[in-house]
């Protein structure tokens, strides 16, 4: 039996007849699938020495792949209605193991045990975070510019402590900001997944894109909410 793409988008667009509910819990599902493919990535570049490997015979790893997730992600934002459902989930998954590889390195540079328990805060402070975004009744679209500006703001820093010397000495406050602008944007993403499915509930292939979008700004609010806070609190190897 051979595969159509086509007849995949036609029969998972088919199937988009859910609640606010169904919808939302497909969004957090594909966001979940992607954080396993990620820390599967990770784990499975950190055990098996292909990190090192990397690092060691192939130059500028590092901005090829911060490369390769940029030009994704620009894609899906641009390209998001244009392209197919499988293509979307395609694009995303790809993301997701890109993200693995370069957390792979911060397996290296923390401990296990750090890891693990920055993991735990992590999901602990999200789920609190979105479940008020999508229960309250507060409008949270005003805290947009501001997130942006304090994201702006880490990406600038992020860049000139690559440059000038001694910026290191700021890193737990800016970590402190960048938990700060990823909890903000985790109620605030979160509360756009209910704009979302009023705006494409009459679409139900751009439902199904709508969702994957959504899952990849959460896996994005997570990952780098872990991050942030694997840098406060993390305990570095030896």
């Amino acid at each position: 039996m051979s595969f159509d793409p086509y007849e995949f988008d036609r029969s998972y667009a088919s199937s988009q007849g859910d609640t606010l509910g169904q919808y939302t819990a497909k969004t957090f599902l594909w966001m979940m699938l992607g954080l396993l493919v990620t820390f599967g990535v990770a784990v499975g570049c950190w055990v098996t020495g292909a990190t090192w490997y990397a690092a060691l015979y192939i130059p500028y790893v590092h901005l090829i792949v911060l490369v390769a997730t940029l030009v994704i992600s620009f894609t899906m934002v641009r390209r998001l209605e244009k392209m197919a459902v499988g293509t979307a989930i395609g694009l995303f998954v790809l993301f997701s193991a890109l993200f693995g590889f370069t957390l792979s390195f911060y397996l290296i540079i923390f401990e296990l045990t750090s890891v693990v328990l920055c993991f735990l805060l992590t999901a602990v402070y999200f789920g609190a975070l979105a479940a008020y975004g999508y229960l309250t009744k507060r409008d949270l679209s005003g805290l947009r510019t501001i997130l942006f500006s304090g994201l702006i703001f880490l990406i600038v820093f992020g860049l000139l402590s690559m440059f000038i010397p001694g910026l290191e000495m700021f890193d737990r406050i800016v970590c402190l900001i960048g938990i700060a602008v990823f909890l903000g944007y985790t109620a605030y993403d979160t509360q756009k997944i209910r704009a979302f499915y009023s705006y494409y509930s009459a679409s139900p292939e751009m439902l199904a894109k709508a969702s994957i979008f959504s899952a990849l700004q959460l896996y994005l609010d997570f990952i780098n909410l872990f991050l942030y806070l694997l840098r406060f609190l993390g305990n570095r190897r030896n």
